[in-house]
């Protein structure tokens, strides 16, 4: 069962990662998922927001719960030296 201290421990490490590009890979349901890169623009005590511009110079901001991490609806990569590290 999760416990409050991981979702602090969470929290905690995808607040040290503000404005580093990150991956993410959400699910959709029935076998589809969401796979996007985006900058990581700030972290709030109970969500993230994520920056993601598309083809059409449109930028999209859209925020994801710890929760969200902690119960594997969606991963976090986050790409620091040139290297890829998934925050769980």
């Amino acid at each position: 069962m999760a416990e409050k201290s991981d979702l602090l421990q969470i929290r905690k490490n995808i607040e040290g990662c503000v404005g580093e590009r990150v991956q993410l890979k959400t699910n959709k349901g029935r076998k589809k998922s969401f796979i996007k890169d985006g900058v990581l623009e700030n972290t709030y005590p109970s969500i993230f927001i994520v920056k993601f511009e598309n083809d059409y110079e449109t930028t999209r901001r859209v925020s994801y719960s710890y929760t969200d991490i902690l119960t594997k609806a969606v991963e976090l990569f986050i790409y620091k030296d040139n290297k890829r590290i998934q925050v769980s």
